[in-house]
């Protein structure tokens, strides 16, 4: 169920903080991880934000980009 209007929920936002450390890591800005994975990079924006959950096809996008498996991608909440 998404979240009510002006609530995040706490799985987007700490899978948005989650991708955030990886870019970081790579030294990545928004752009760079946009054009990398195929996205948008308003979608990397709210993404990171924890406003938007993503997408199965979102998440198989991110880990290509960042040349990991979407399990790992996934870990925070393994």
């Amino acid at each position: 169920m998404p979240p009510t209007k002006g609530k995040k929920s706490p799985a987007a936002v700490k899978f948005g903080a989650h991708v955030r450390e990886l870019r970081y890591a790579h030294d990545w800005t928004q752009e760079d991880l946009a054009e990398r994975s195929g996205l948008n990079v308003v979608q990397i924006s709210h993404l990171e934000g924890g406003r938007n959950e993503a997408k199965i096809s979102t998440i198989l996008r991110l880990a290509k980009a960042f040349g990991i498996t979407p399990s790992k991608l996934l870990k925070p909440f393994g």
